[in-house]
């Protein structure tokens, strides 16, 4: 779950006191770039060290987060099944560890000035993202659901990306996901989703595409272990 560790990067420094991470991934590589790159000091300049271990955060056990003060990562949830969901809030919950998940796609996309194709590129989008059983845009429901039926408190908050001029290269990576990602779903808008990026990315590159990216923020705060009902 924690790809290259942009949520460790963003937040450790964030936060006062000593720290511990644990990283957890599948993939060797996004672990140790994410060690690698990791911040050292805290807020107040107490030191953060990391470890990293290799697996599914999905399959986390409440066990696997005995001691643990938070579990956290950005663009996790919408990347998850239901079943997968659920486990990790049965881990968090049955250890009494909130839980801090960010970056969750909210279904909805604006860009200025519009496009006749832009809410076709976007239904294909969101399709593509529920593919194969995963919760795309509806996992931030889901993982509410999944959180308060195991007696969570649970608090959302809007965060979206809001892409102007300053943010073109980040700008012109996002359409090119978006759009290869809509046309994988449904093939035949190739024909006409390859002039609409070719304006796309002119116009971003001129300074004149606003765009607007929304997403949603998930903080999971469980009873405290032994807590009655």
């Amino acid at each position: 779950g924690c790809g290259t560790g942009s949520m460790g990067r963003w937040l450790a420094p964030r936060l006062d006191g000593a720290q511990h991470w644990v990283l957890h991934d599948r993939d060797p590589y996004l672990l140790h770039f994410a060690a690698a790159a990791s911040p050292r000091a805290a807020a107040d300049g107490s030191r953060v060290t990391v470890e990293t271990r290799r697996g599914d955060v999905s399959r986390l056990t409440p066990d696997a987060l005995t001691g643990a003060s938070l579990v956290t990562a950005s663009a996790l949830l919408d990347v998850l099944t239901r079943e997968q969901i659920e486990a990790l809030a049965d881990a968090c919950t049955g250890a009494g560890c909130p839980a801090l998940l960010t970056l969750s796609v909210a279904g909805r996309v604006e860009i200025g000035p519009g496009d006749p194709l832009d809410a076709e590129i976007a239904e294909a989008f969101n399709a593509h993202q529920r593919r194969d059983g995963l919760l795309g845009p509806d996992a931030v429901t889901v993982a509410c659901e999944a959180f308060s039926a195991r007696g969570a408190t649970v608090r959302l908050h809007p965060s979206p990306w809001r892409l102007g001029p300053e943010e073109a290269a980040l700008t012109e990576q996002w359409l090119r996901g978006w759009v290869g990602a809509a046309v994988e779903q449904r093939p035949e808008l190739r024909g006409p989703a390859e002039p609409y990026l070719k304006a796309r990315l002119a116009a971003c590159a001129a300074g004149t595409l606003r765009v607007t990216v929304h997403h949603t923020d998930l903080l999971a705060l469980p009873r405290p272990t032994g807590e009655a009902a």
